[in-house]
């Protein structure tokens, strides 16, 4: 039976290596409603925000060396829909302190 739950991902201090955010899980949809990604360390930072499709042979940016002010927020608002095997990940430009909280429907199949 398919089923329908909203979910939330949370992230602390990104750096400047890749982290996955969010793996779909085989058997789901998941659609991203928001992310928020918040500087805490007081120096501006750039940011990569991808998708990482077919377990990591292809990468999609949604944001490439998008500026983030320090002790700002960056909101993104608009829907991205994850299908199994889809990974989204993220990474900074340089090292420093990010966090990232992500709100998404998680849809059974």
């Amino acid at each position: 039976m398919a089923s329908e739950v909203m979910a939330v991902s949370l992230t602390k201090e990104l750096s400047n290596s890749e982290v996955d955010l969010l793996t779909v899980t085989s058997g789901h949809t998941y659609t991203i409603l928001n992310i928020s990604i918040c500087e805490t360390a007081g120096a501006a930072e750039t940011f990569d925000l991808y998708v990482r499709d077919d377990a990591g042979a292809n990468d999609y940016e949604i944001y490439s060396d998008q500026a983030l002010g320090a002790n700002e927020t960056f909101e993104h608002t608009s829907r991205i829909v994850l299908m199994t095997t889809d990974v989204l990940s993220a990474k900074l430009g340089s090292a420093g302190d990010v966090d990232i909280v992500i709100s998404y429907l998680d849809q059974t199949l």
